[in-house]
């Protein structure tokens, strides 16, 4: 079996048969002009890292660059990408004379995202903020870069594992948009104890209870492990275990389980019978979990400085036990 990524002239080939491998390189070659540079070290802007423990994927330079760019290079580190219990609204502050300094500083961040879900929350906030910003919405953009100034050198841990099940942490911050009172939804999913997917956004809606925004949030995350089970099967891995999803509010799960049709619950109607479809069909298993152990709140809110480097080791960020190809020279 051989996978191949492709983005413009840049190519990935893997596979589980290195003899195999190698002829297909040759056959490309005989068609194609090629160069093998051998081992991943270095693949749009991410780097690459093995070791015994498994694979490290580290943006560390490309970070630096942003911070250079953005004249953050020798900016004090501070330890989480936000502060708690600060709210950012549109008519915070006055507007910047140059918003494409905003909009540069975002897009990068968000290419960030990629290797670094511990700022995925924070960079999507203010993301929202696009068309008019303001410099208090910089001065978020700034505390984000001097989180990333002493962790630059995190990255996404990829283990092996040999366990093939799927799990999901699902988490909703109810109405917390000042602007809209639209609800903040967090997904993590894990391929044994590695993290494979992961999403922070703001849900479509206006929520009327934290119930409901709780089950959106729940809704999501189905939909996102049908689609991973899906591509699993067609890469020929197939599981064995139903897929679970851990939710912090019992509501949300009572009424995942209850086949009663409230009259508050109707307004989500197709949320809740695409769920219980596949509870029935034995595809999806929820289980509740406290608070203080879901993962996915780092992905919903600004957290205090314990709480956020508890759930950022859970994400499976660590610091890279070496310096990687293609880091800035010197740094360590």
């Amino acid at each position: 079996m051989v996978f191949i990524l492709i983005y413009v002239d840049d190519i990935l080939i893997t596979g589980n048969n290195p003899v195999y491998l190698k002829q297909f390189v040759v056959r490309l070659n005989s068609l194609f002009s090629l160069k093998d540079l051998g081992p991943l070290y270095f693949f749009l802007g991410i780097e690459i890292f093995r070791d015994s423990s498994g694979l490290y994927l580290n943006q560390g330079k490309y970070t630096l660059d942003i911070l250079k760019k953005l004249n953050m290079l020798d900016c004090a580190p501070v330890p989480t990408p936000m502060v708690t219990g600060r709210i950012f609204s549109k008519t915070d502050g006055d507007l910047m004379k140059d918003p494409s300094l905003y909009r540069r500083a975002i897009g990068s961040l968000q290419y960030l995202t990629t290797t670094r879900p511990d700022i995925a929350y924070s960079v999507n906030k203010l993301s929202q903020f696009l068309s008019n910003p303001t410099d208090i919405h910089f001065q978020g953009v700034k505390r984000i870069l001097r989180y990333l100034k002493g962790t630059y050198h995190y990255g996404l841990h990829i283990k092996p594992f040999s366990s093939l099940q799927l799990t999901a942490f699902t988490d909703a911050d109810w109405a917390t948009d000042v602007d809209d009172r639209k609800s903040m939804a967090g997904l993590c999913v894990y391929l044994g104890d590695t993290l494979i997917s992961w999403a922070s956004r703001k849900q479509r809606v206006v929520s009327r209870s934290s119930t409901e925004s709780e089950y959106r949030a729940l809704a999501d995350g189905a939909v996102e492990l049908k689609w991973i089970h899906s591509l699993l099967s067609e890469l020929g891995l197939f599981l064995k275990e139903p897929a679970m999803i851990w939710c912090d509010n019992l509501s949300a799960k009572a009424l995942a389980a209850n086949p009663i049709q409230h009259s508050r619950s109707k307004h989500i109607d197709i949320d809740l019978h695409f769920i219980r479809d596949m509870i029935q069909s034995r595809f999806l298993n929820i289980q509740h979990i406290s608070s203080p152990l879901q993962v996915a709140d780092c992905l919903t809110k600004a957290l205090t400085h314990t709480q956020f480097l508890h759930h950022r080791d859970k994400l499976g960020l660590f610091r890279t036990p070496s310096r990687l190809r293609g880091n800035v020279r010197g740094n360590k």
